[in-house]
């Protein structure tokens, strides 16, 4: 099976707002190429087991939208946006013109290598070893120009619906570890 993955789907209480912030934040052109806010009725109840990383030239501008710092880190700082999805912000090590650039998602699994193996088989990835030397992160991904898709360790439960998912061109449908995938528009 061959798949193009498409935007990220943003499922947002207030999609106006969150809009709002990340096409301030990653700019009109990134904003409207790489995301799709829709309405949720639900309200977020836990940590987002999908989220993107952004490389920033500074943290001040995205804190002047209405971020707001849920961790720091040595290489990077933790974020929220206006409705609390979080996001991982890194030093640019060039200059940027927006507040962000979006460079990563990253999608919590208690199997990362398997879920990331099963992924680049069908979106024709190069799989990669991630910073603790397993085979978990996907670069070239079809569809995601310029982003890698991480596939972090992380054994929470599953509680929720994932308020960001990928989308892929064609059906919708649940990848083995039940993350929920939108058809792309």
């Amino acid at each position: 099976m061959s798949l193009s993955l498409g935007p990220l789907i943003v499922a947002a209480a207030d999609p106006v707002a969150v809009e709002r912030f990340w096409r301030a934040a990653l700019g009109p052109d990134e904003c409207r190429d790489r995301l799709r806010i829709r309405q949720e009725y639900e309200p977020k109840v836990v940590k987002n087991r999908v989220h993107p990383d952004v490389y920033v030239n500074e943290i001040a501008p995205l804190l002047a939208l209405g971020a707001t710092v849920l961790a720091e880190f040595p290489e990077w700082t933790t974020l929220a946006d206006v409705e609390g999805n979080e996001f991982c912000a890194f030093p640019s090590k060039t200059d940027i013109e927006s507040p962000a650039r979006l460079f990563a998602v990253c999608t919590d699994s208690d199997r990362p290598e398997e879920l990331a193996s099963w992924w680049a088989q069908r979106v024709g990835a190069d799989l990669r070893a991630g910073p603790d030397g397993t085979l978990r992160w996907l670069y070239d991904c079809a569809g995601w120009d310029g982003l890698v898709w991480k596939f972090v360790r992380n054994s929470d439960e599953r509680v929720a619906v994932n308020r960001w998912q990928w989308s892929v061109l064609g059906d919708g449908f649940v990848d083995p570890q039940g993350n929920e995938v939108s058809a792309a528009r």
